[in-house]
């Protein structure tokens, strides 16, 4: 008998070596939908959903900032919070409150809160070595710090440049099931994907950060060896998240937590707000560690120009004042941990490659202004 059988049309790789609902005309669809796109997904609700009331601030609607980028055509949603108060929220016609959007990289300060709380509980040493907790590890990471791979700080061989079609990144992502692998008998898992990255000199000799989801593969890894906790799980419940927390993952069900979370935006506020609270959960239980998040604001590595005044710091973003992270594609998430605002701004830039450098300073620079101002109680 012959069965007849094509290429899963979205996952298929088609040209600039970018899968289907990755390319330019596609992503904004890929990006609202790819918890039902990818491979290989996992989904988490948590028990008890931390209450969010409206409380408009108009002053947020009537700013020249936010009139601008909400009408852009890449625009999804933005929500503002305090508190349990939404002050501002806006979504797109063909967007909605109820709908899942891909967060990318701002999934990466998930690894803040999981790291952190290893720490504080005496399981992880940030001074030594990667390869002391994962004896299998290959030499791009054995010989790194764990502090190393938090900050970005690791020169090895996997490159991340989107718009290079040679880029490691890209085969990551075959094992990260986001595209259809070249041989479907050899498909790479995560784990051991990232074991495949070599160096013969770990230390990061740029004046910035290096740049590798790879990394927060090998944090996975570690949290995984030393804490036996469902990672994305266990942020789920801290958050209070309403609706479904959507997660990617391998063929073996490891979680993307590198890119792979799909969530509302009152959700990812919701998520923001734990480091409000310096990792507190709603229900009462640490999901993350204070004493890491106040370091994590005092250190880091400088980001690359144009982001220069940002620093990388334990897999976020930092000025010494506010938390945050930048998603490709067009996402941002920024917690001032002095006022106690959230801001987050959701788009899918459509341009060829979907990482122009000079898209994200402007949407830094207005969430940073709008989380900082001064709110009735």
């Amino acid at each position: 008998m012959t069965v007849v059988t094509e290429p899963n049309g979205a996952l298929a790789v088609v040209h600039d070596n970018n899968p289907n609902w990755n390319l330019s005309g596609n992503r904004r669809h890929g990006f609202h939908n790819l918890h039902h796109l990818a491979r290989y997904t996992s989904g988490y609700r948590a028990a008890r959903v931390l209450a969010l009331e409206t409380r408009a601030d108009l002053r947020i609607a009537e700013r020249d900032d936010v009139r601008r980028l909400t009408a852009l055509p890449w625009f999804s949603a933005m929500v503002v919070v305090r508190g349990r108060h939404v002050l501002f929220e806006r979504d797109a016609p063909d967007f909605g409150p109820d709908r899942p959007h891909n967060i990318q990289s701002i999934g990466k300060m998930m690894m803040n809160l999981i790291i952190g709380r290893l720490v504080e509980e005496g399981r992880i040493d940030l001074a030594r070595r990667v390869g002391d907790y994962l004896p299998d590890i290959g030499s791009g990471y054995a010989a790194a710090t764990v502090q190393q791979v938090l900050n970005m700080d690791v020169a090895n061989d996997y490159t991340e440049d989107f718009t290079d079609p040679a880029s490691t990144y890209y085969r990551h992502e075959e094992a990260m099931g986001w595209r259809l692998p070249v041989d479907p008998a050899r498909e790479a898992t995560q784990r051991a994907f990232v074991r495949t990255v070599a160096s013969d000199d770990v230390t990061n000799r740029l004046p910035h950060i290096q740049y590798k989801d790879a990394n927060t593969v090998v944090l996975g890894m570690l949290a995984e060896k030393v804490g036996g906790r469902l990672l994305a799980a266990w942020v789920a419940d801290g958050a209070g998240v309403e609706a479904m927390l959507h997660m990617t993952t391998d063929r073996e069900g490891f979680p993307g937590l590198e890119g792979g979370g799909c969530l509302t935006a009152r959700d990812l506020a919701r998520f923001g707000a734990l480091f409000v609270r310096r990792g507190l959960g709603v229900d009462g239980r640490w999901v993350g560690s204070a004493p890491f998040i106040e370091a994590t604001l005092a250190q880091g590595v400088p980001l690359a120009p144009p982001r220069d005044w940002i620093r990388y710091s334990n897999q976020a973003n930092t000025t010494g004042r506010w938390l945050g992270h930048g998603g490709y594609g067009g996402q941002y998430l920024l917690a001032d941990l002095t006022s106690g605002g959230v801001g987050l701004f959701y788009g899918v830039v459509e341009d060829k490659d979907g990482y122009p450098q000079d898209y994200y300073p402007p949407v830094i620079r207005m969430l940073e202004a709008i989380a900082a101002m001064e709110f009735p109680a």
